[in-house]
């Protein structure tokens, strides 16, 4: 514990940047891209180094595929959060799609280890951008189905709709990002506010949402959907002729740069700082996560413990990317406590007395029913 991880931040200090990047890839496997792409435009920064149009290009192209897979991968966890097994098996049967087509170009299906610092390591071939557009058309036919499934069918509306409430000017001061800001009205999005890879150059909608909820958070991911593929569309049309990588020195220069990157949770943020040699002398990673998690417990205020499941889920957690400990401070006696598993149970036992739930009595019920 104390570095985020699982030690990834550390270790990247006694690697070479290319040995890091291997490294950081792994800080996630439905943000892989997302996580090395942030890295290296960071050192890139760093070492004035000039991507070429094409890289940038294919860089667009794989990060928009991975948005695909990691959105697709959310609504079917969210369909088995609520009990809507169907939902998942659909959804995770379509995400064999887009991993395959990564896999077509990459040679991976996660970790796809595409970036290099300057470029990246792969080019997409004139059949790939067939196989590619066929399978953006077959899921972009997919998701017009979700879309209409998530707008017409009770079990969603029902179950998603005015749970994990989270207000604009909450979503603001906790500070929330990615589709779980944009549900709540909050206009931001890293790929147009401060443009990266070939975002400059290619159009496409920021997609928001007024419900403020669970249900407003699940539209927004359906319909950023409809913009990837329209991205990777555009990205496969525009792919400029030229080299997809340029040299880069094995020893980046003394400074610091921060890399952003709208990964399919939120805006991603590595700090990177160079002191000249060929390792890096501090990696930093703030992941969405960490930046969104910090709004669930004021989504669960006055909620049931039956909906904690989905508004957890509605972030779009990875905890792999939070490798952090909280304590609850007691501001007038400065006291510090760590909250254990016993004092949850019993506060939600406390909570539910309130209502008029006695457990004691469905205690004595099971044993009766148990012999």
């Amino acid at each position: 514990m104390g570095y985020n991880h699982r030690g990834i931040e550390k270790a990247c200090e006694e690697k070479t940047y290319i040995q890091g990047l291997y490294l950081i890839e792994r800080v996630c496997g439905i943000c892989s891209h997302a996580h090395s792409t942030c890295f290296v435009q960071a050192v890139e920064e760093i070492a004035g180094l000039e991507v070429p149009r094409r890289a940038k290009y294919i860089r667009t192209i794989i990060g928009e595929m991975e948005r695909v897979n990691s959105h697709l991968l959310w609504l079917g966890v969210a369909g088995h959060e609520i009990g809507f097994d169907t939902l998942l098996m659909y959804t995770w049967r379509d995400r064999e799609i887009v991993m395959d087509l990564l896999a077509l170009v990459t040679g991976n299906r996660v970790n796809y280890g595409i970036n290099t610092i300057g470029g990246v390591r792969r080019d997409i071939e004139p059949e790939q951008i067939k196989a590619i557009v066929k399978g953006m058309d077959k899921l972009e036919e997919r998701t017009k189905y979700y879309i209409d499934l998530a707008r017409k069918e009770s079990t969603m509306l029902e179950r998603l709709s005015n749970v994990g409430k989270l207000s604009k000017e909450d979503a603001i001061r906790l500070s929330t990002v990615g589709p779980t800001g944009r549900a709540s009205g909050v206009d931001r999005d890293t790929r147009r506010d401060d443009p990266y890879a070939a975002y400059d150059e290619i159009k496409f909608n920021v997609i928001t949402d007024d419900h403020c909820d669970v249900y407003g958070r699940t539209l927004v991911r359906l319909k950023e959907l409809m913009e990837s593929y329209n991205i990777v569309r555009q990205g496969l049309k525009q792919l400029p002729e030229g080299p997809i990588t340029v040299k880069a020195p094995r020893k980046i220069p003394a400074g610091e740069a921060l890399g952003r990157y709208e990964a399919p949770r939120g805006e991603d943020v590595h700090y990177v700082k160079s002191n000249g040699t060929e390792m890096p002398d501090r990696v930093k990673i703030r992941a969405p996560t960490l930046a969104n998690v910090q709004a669930v417990a004021h989504m669960l205020e006055d909620g049931y413990l039956a909906d904690l499941p989905i508004v957890i889920a509605a972030i779009d957690p990875c905890f792999s990317c939070t490798d952090r400990m909280i304590q609850l401070k007691n501001p007038l006696t400065r006291t510090k406590k760590t909250v254990a598993w016993e004092d949850l149970r019993l506060k939600g036992i406390e909570w539910y007395a309130k209502k008029g739930v006695d457990f004691s009595r469905l205690n004595r019920k099971l044993e009766n029913c148990l012999g």
